[in-house]
């Protein structure tokens, strides 16, 4: 916000309510704070400030990457029905009308707060899957559709760039007589050493 008495006001609200927060006097410092640190997941935003407006912030922020999400609320003296749905339209999560009233402000963002942790559960959800179904689950190496995929891209970076590519094939000599000597655990051991020491 670029009017102190506001900036200030909202900014000891939300530290009350247990929030560190970063406060801007205008869109452009807001774009950069939050292009800096992406561990700012919620944003309360004016709407009209010198430069870069609130709407244009919006606009910016989903522009660029989806992740981490950023859950913006737009703050403002603009009432109207159709401010609203270009709020919305622009980007915003939420909309709330000055004056503002400090526990209609604290459970929007509580409820911005468990979208932002929702989100961040289902991106840490997908990579765990995604690295499941590339990764042997034993020794953490690609597995072989992984490796084979990573083969064909390194066959086509080097078609490109006139590189050599060098492929190695390993095979531990003796292998089933570990297992049958000692136990598949051990067996197991001895692949993840392997693999280690190939990392």
């Amino acid at each position: 916000d670029d009017q102190r008495l506001a900036r200030t006001i909202v900014t000891q609200w939300l530290r009350g309510w247990g929030y560190d927060v970063v406060a801007v006097t205008d869109g452009a410092a807001a774009l950069a704070a939050l292009a800096a640190d992406t561990a700012l997941s919620l944003a309360v935003i004016d709407w009209e400030m010198p430069g870069v407006d609130g709407l244009e912030v919006c606009r910016r922020v989903r522009a660029l990457a989806a992740e981490p999400y950023t859950y913006l609320i737009l703050l403002t003296a603009h009432s109207d029905k159709d401010d609203v749905v270009k709020g919305l339209e622009a980007g915003a999560d939420d909309y709330i009308v000055k004056p503002c009233n400090p526990l209609e402000l604290e459970v929007r963002l509580r409820a911005g707060r468990r979208i932002v942790e929702l989100s961040r559960e289902l991106t840490s959800a997908r990579e765990s899957l995604r690295f499941e179904a590339t990764h042997d689950a034993l020794t953490g190496l690609l597995n072989r559709r992984a490796g084979l995929a990573r083969l064909d891209e390194e066959l086509s970076r080097a078609g490109r760039n006139g590189a050599p590519v060098t492929l190695v094939l390993i095979d531990l000599d003796h292998f089933k007589r570990i297992n049958d000597t000692h136990g598949h655990c051990v067996g197991d051991e001895v692949l993840k050493g392997v693999a280690a020491r190939m990392r």
